[in-house]
């Protein structure tokens, strides 16, 4: 018995479920489709629907129409043309109305409303341009006053209908166009704001991609140079002095060490956040002009003599404006040692209460400058020209040239604010 029972219930769901199953594949025919067809696939549908609506509408009435299936032809023909409103709106417009004045010429009563005209009308209304838009209004009120002039539309409520009808189909069309362009407006705007975010994180992308090759080459530039001043260092005083040569290799040594922690930061900061690896080793700070001293006795073991002044209330600089004020700091003396070998050179940093200033000045080398190739592994000319990017980056002022007595001087004044 329940056997039976599970059968018949399975034999009676089982329409449903092929049903279910179709529509399925169905929806995932249409989903598959372009959108150009997928509004070729709704018009025929809503064209098809009208069609048996009308059909529908004029089976009751078919004994009183002669000859009936031409009366049933026409009231569906007129619906058939919308399967391509969106495509051609007014050829589709021309052929409903065409069909639907044929059937009130031939005197057919019982007429269906007028839904399908009134649908091209709006797809007309939606869909066209203004001048078009304007003319298809003229031709339209012309139609549907001469259709009242017929046999069988003497009630003055059927004129009013029309007109609220077509009326209302174009108002329906005219709002659908506006939201359109409303929309096409609204997407236009928010292309153009993502191109503009784009640009903004290219140049943000660029400018930061500017500040490490900067940073980079200050880094390199100090400690590769002091190392090649060393490294001659230990080949003059070997075999000689031993323990001078000794020393400066452990110069060089301590150089590169330095040279490799800053290269970390820098690097460690290009490939992780805060966030994404608590465990790694802890970076060094930023250089700053609490740094100065160690800066000035690394130049001064590399053979440079360097004095260094500080005037004015000291006071906590805005992070930008310290590493600015070291950077600069750091490639004068660079330069310093690598182009004026024997010299001497001086440090000035003078505190103010709105700005910072800062002036390296060197005297003339007391020896010939080393060949440019061992001095440094960077190409030249980025210097100075990283010393201007970063006091144009601060809104500061910058002054560099030689001096009377064939030295050379940088200075420049910072803005705190």
């Amino acid at each position: 018995m329940t056997a039976k029972l599970a059968d018949a219930v399975a034999a009676t769901a089982g329409p449903p479920g092929r049903l279910a199953g179709l529509s399925a594949r169905a929806a995932a025919w249409y989903a598959a489709l372009p959108r150009r067809h997928q509004d070729v696939v709704q018009d025929a549908a809503l064209a098809l629907s009208l069609a048996v609506l009308n059909l529908l509408s004029l089976l009751p009435y078919q004994s009183q129409l002669h000859p009936s299936w031409l009366a049933l032809l026409l009231v569906a023909g007129q619906c058939l043309p919308l399967a391509f409103r969106r495509r051609y709106p007014v050829p589709v417009l021309i052929a409903s109305s065409a069909i639907r004045v044929a059937y009130d010429w031939l005197l057919f009563a019982y007429a269906p409303l007028a839904l399908a005209p009134a649908i091209a009308l709006a797809t007309v209304a939606d869909r066209s341009g203004c001048l078009l838009r304007r003319h298809t209004v003229v031709v339209t009120c012309i139609g549907v006053g001469w259709a009242q002039t017929l046999p069988g539309h003497h009630q003055p409520y059927d004129a009013i209908v029309q007109y609220f009808l077509f009326g209302t189909a174009w108002v329906v069309g005219t709002l659908s166009r506006r939201r359109r362009v409303a929309l096409a407006a609204a997407a236009s705007r928010a292309e153009r704001a993502e191109a503009s975010l784009n640009e903004a994180a290219t140049r943000a992308a660029t400018a930061e991609r500017v500040r490490i090759a900067r940073e980079l080459h200050d880094v390199v530039s100090h400690h590769v140079s002091l190392m090649a001043v060393q490294a001659e260092a230990v080949g003059a005083l070997l075999p000689g002095r031993p323990a001078a040569a000794a020393t400066s290799a452990d110069l060089i040594g301590s150089t590169a060490r330095a040279a490799m922690s800053e290269l970390r930061r820098l690097l460690g900061v290009l490939r992780f956040q805060d966030h994404e690896d608590p465990e790694r080793p802890r970076l060094t700070p930023v250089p700053s002009l609490s740094n100065l001293d160690e800066l000035i006795d690394a130049t001064r073991e590399a053979g440079l003599l360097v004095t260094s002044e500080t005037s004015g209330p000291v006071a906590p600089l805005p992070p930008g404006v310290d590493l600015t004020a070291y950077r600069i700091i750091q490639e004068a003396l660079t330069n310093a040692v690598r182009h004026a070998p024997g010299a001497t050179a001086r440090v000035r940093v003078t505190y103010e209460p709105s700005h910072i200033s800062v002036e390296v000045t060197n005297g003339c080398p007391a020896r010939p400058p080393i060949p440019r190739g061992q001095a440094s592994a960077v190409g030249p000319g980025y210097g100075l020209a990283g010393i201007a990017e970063r006091v144009a980056s601060c809104g500061g002022a910058l002054s560099l040239g030689p001096t009377g007595d064939g030295g050379f001087a940088v200075s420049a004044r910072l803005p705190l604010t």
